[in-house]
């Protein structure tokens, strides 16, 4: 007869077998249907319940007009890597880098190389026909499906142990206020673009605006309700379907304002100075304080994705704080042999990295909350571009520079791919924070399935 001992040993061997197994697998082997999966997912006995995850978070990083690959892109590949001029200022975070040469954005369709590099960069799916003219003879709109940092922002908002009270923060840094494709990336459906909040006075109210302020937004939220109500009796099926998505609306924006009030802040806001108005030649003090309004909304868990958009596809910045006085697009139309040009398009992306370093150097010195190391040891940054190259508006070599940890990449490394979709990039950071997407975007460039960065 089995001693006591052993059947505890067989019983804790068959449970460790068990979490190694994968869910697909369990049900292979078990025969049950995929169906009672849920049913039996939180019984400890089957070891088949998520282990949790340590805190997570998100950043996408966007900057325009592509790069100048001869000064950005490291030579070598692997850990033993050297950083070109523009991307100098992450060297004291090179272990904790993965640069990606040779991401493409293979998505193509309606619009221009600026319209498909913008609004397919974190989409990975084609625009919608439309009537926005760009450079090229097919008029276009906005893009047909959600951006990547929506989806998981979606995705965490759907479990308890990762909601928080926005989910997503959508910053930006002297985006203009007109609206179409080159200046939106982040998509909440199809054809629903998400305005990144530009001026860090409004952002800085949305997230700790006074009790005053959200006590009048309530009665105003109460009364559109009440008019949604009448109307319903009065229109069509598929207006009622829009107004359907108006309440979820309105819904969303009363949970935000009940659990603001609610919410004790671990750290204090910043303080920013008054008066620094929304315009080109105070873009570097806007985007300072953006980074810090950014930082400190993820140590009081007011968000776990964000993104930080710099100016906008086509953006037309004058960098007169660098001295460079030209627009920024216009120069990075200008052809190879221009030297001055070059030279003047390397400082201006370095610039671009040194506002990257500047919100990993505040990541990595705020310790994590209630938990170990930093808050980079658990946040990746992404940093990307429309374009990998301004003057060929080429969507091959998409800039991809990931920065930061948690999500189970090997750092420290230079990666030469070859014409990869980036939809498979968007995959693996899916598959990262356990969200098990078979395809995102395009499903015909989700072929090979999410990038493998381990």
């Amino acid at each position: 007869m089995e001693s006591r001992l052993a059947q505890a040993r067989r019983k804790g061997y068959a449970e460790r077998a068990m979490i190694r197994l994968d869910r697909r697998e369990f049900i292979k082997r078990v025969g049950i249907s995929a169906a009672a999966l849920p049913f039996l997912t939180g019984l400890p006995s089957l070891g088949l319940a998520s282990p949790v995850r340590p805190r997570q978070r998100l950043v996408v990083m966007f900057s325009p007009n592509g790069t100048i690959p001869s000064a950005f892109w490291p030579e070598e590949e692997g850990a033993d890597f050297t950083l070109k001029e523009i991307m100098t200022p992450l060297e004291p975070f090179k272990d904790r880098m993965l640069v990606l040469k040779g991401l493409s954005n293979k998505v193509r369709g309606d619009g221009d190389s600026h319209m498909r590099g913008m609004s397919c960069l974190l989409t990975g799916i084609e625009l919608f026909p439309g009537n926005i003219q760009g450079g090229s003879d097919t008029p276009a709109g906005w893009a047909s499906g959600i951006s990547i940092d929506q989806e998981i922002k979606n995705y965490f908002q759907t479990r308890e142990e990762t909601r928080t009270r926005f989910g997503s923060l959508e910053f930006g840094v002297g985006v203009t206020d007109r609206a179409d494709p080159w200046t939106r990336m982040s998509y909440a459906g199809p054809n629903k673009p998400v305005a990144p909040v530009s001026d860090p006075y409004q952002m800085y109210g949305k997230i700790y605006g006074q009790l005053k302020d959200k006590e009048n937004l309530q009665s105003v939220l109460d009364d559109v309700r009440g008019d949604l109500k009448k109307a319903r009796q009065l229109i069509s099926a598929e207006d009622r379907r829009l107004l359907d998505e108006h309440e979820a609306l309105v819904r969303q924006m009363e949970k935000e304002l009940r659990e603001g009030g609610k919410q004790n802040l671990r750290v204090n806001p910043p303080v920013f100075e008054e008066g620094v108005a929304d315009q080109n030649d105070n873009v570097p003090r806007l985007s300072r304080m953006q980074v810090d309004l950014l930082v400190n909304s993820f140590v009081n868990d007011m968000a776990r994705v964000a993104t930080l958009q710099y100016t906008k596809s086509v953006g037309s910045a004058r960098m007169n704080w660098l001295g460079i006085s030209d627009g920024h697009h216009s120069l990075s139309h200008e052809p190879d042999k221009d030297e001055a040009s070059v030279k003047k398009l390397v400082k201006i992306n370095q610039w671009f990295c040194g506002e990257l370093r500047y919100l990993v150097e505040k990541l990595s010195t705020t310790p994590e909350p209630g938990g170990e190391g930093t808050l980079l040891d658990n946040t990746l940054v992404v940093w990307t571009n429309e374009l990998g190259k301004g003057n060929s508006h080429t969507l091959d070599n998409i800039p991809f520079v990931l920065v930061g940890g948690g999500f189970g990449f090997k750092m420290g490394r230079s990666l030469k791919l070859d014409k990869v979709p980036h939809n498979r990039l968007h995959l693996a950071v899916a598959h990262a924070v356990g969200h098990r997407l078979e395809t995102f975007g395009k499903p015909a460039l989700c072929e090979h399935g999410p990038l493998n960065l381990a």
